[in-house]
């Protein structure tokens, strides 16, 4: 396994599902690199929708362009999926002049028993973040708020703070601090549709593992002692190689993990200064597209205390690790001693 510096490694309390839960060979369709996944418990089964780029290989990439569909995987257990024959979205149907280019990196959250899709979507004038209400059966979606460009990487809360919802999210003004140099915010809402009181939740240099970009990536958990929740963390180093199927790819993604306090969730009240998942197996950093990437999109607690944690890794497969969440929460309170 290549080792890159400074060296990281996953915590203790991480245990890694033995092979990835969902890979091109899983799919009924043209597939490619299926990662980025939002997942959710939902009327009694896991529901899972994941991102597929497709089209080229590494051989042929990237004189081939890549096209994306998003795809729908049901499970009873978590681990074992059963993916739908047809896909949700696929930008093959859209026509060289439509406004919108795409959808992609979806994330799934129940309020209130209903479902809902954030996700970025990529159109003529920029990245956008957008809000889309979920069929029940995760057939369609319906767009009911998207932001301005660029913004990207939203999650929402899954219930009403203070009477608003609230979501996390990835702006980045390559203008203001220089490129790649992006934070993690929060906005509130009354209806989901206007969103505003925008506050800095998470700064790169609050992260000691950060030198380039962080970000929001799961929805967060609710626990008893505040809103556990996952964050992307990158680092870059000039001196990086190939890393796939790009001539260069100098960067390195984690997981972080922090708790954000109940009622005032743009305040963070522990944060672990290690990662929570960096890249180590085969599968994360010798082989797929953009090898040394883990990006956590769904985040699940069972009654038992288990922690289902699902991303991509590589930019290729999609993952699982667990953890129970007394770990989770110790490793975001020690940092406080």
């Amino acid at each position: 396994m290549s080792l890159l510096q400074p060296e990281l490694y996953s915590a203790s309390c991480i245990k890694r599902f033995e092979k990835p839960v969902l890979t091109k060979d899983d799919i009924p369709y043209d597939a490619s690199l299926i990662f980025n996944a939002g997942v959710a418990k939902y009327s009694g089964k896991y529901v899972m929708v994941f991102r597929n780029d497709y089209g080229p290989t590494e051989e042929t990439y990237p004189a081939v362009k890549f096209r994306t569909s998003l795809g729908l995987a049901e499970s009873t257990d978590g681990i074992h999926w059963t993916v739908s024959e047809k896909t949700i979205f696929d930008n093959k149907s859209l026509l060289p002049t439509d406004e919108l280019k795409r959808f992609y990196d979806p994330r799934i959250i129940v309020i209130d028993g209903k479902p809902y899709l954030c996700m970025a979507m990529d159109t003529a004038h920029g990245v956008r973040g957008c809000i889309a209400e979920a069929a029940e059966d995760f057939s369609s979606f319906n767009i009911i708020s998207a932001s301005v460009p660029d913004n990207r990487n939203m999650v929402l809360f899954p219930e009403k703070i203070n009477g608003k919802y609230v979501r996390l999210e990835r702006p980045f003004p390559v203008y203001s601090r220089g490129r790649d140099r992006f934070d993690l915010w929060l906005s509130n809402s009354p209806d989901l549709v206007f969103w505003g009181e925008s506050e800095l939740v998470l700064g790169v240099e609050d992260v000691p593992y950060a030198n380039d970009k962080i970000g929001p990536a799961a929805p967060p958990v609710k626990t008893e002692k505040g809103w556990l929740t996952l964050f992307h963390a990158v680092d870059i180093d000039e001196a990086r190689g190939k890393n796939g199927w790009e001539k260069t790819w100098k960067k390195r993604y984690c997981a972080g993990i922090m708790l954000l306090d109940l009622n005032e969730p743009s305040k963070v009240i522990g944060m672990s200064k290690l990662p929570l998942i960096a890249p180590e197996t085969y599968y994360e950093t010798e082989s797929g597209f953009r090898q040394q990437v883990i990006f956590p999109g769904g985040m699940i607690l069972e009654p038992d205390g288990e922690v289902k944690i699902y991303y991509g890794a590589s930019d290729t497969v999609e993952c699982l690790a667990t953890a129970h969440v007394d770990d989770l929460l110790a490793l975001c309170t020690e940092s406080r001693k």
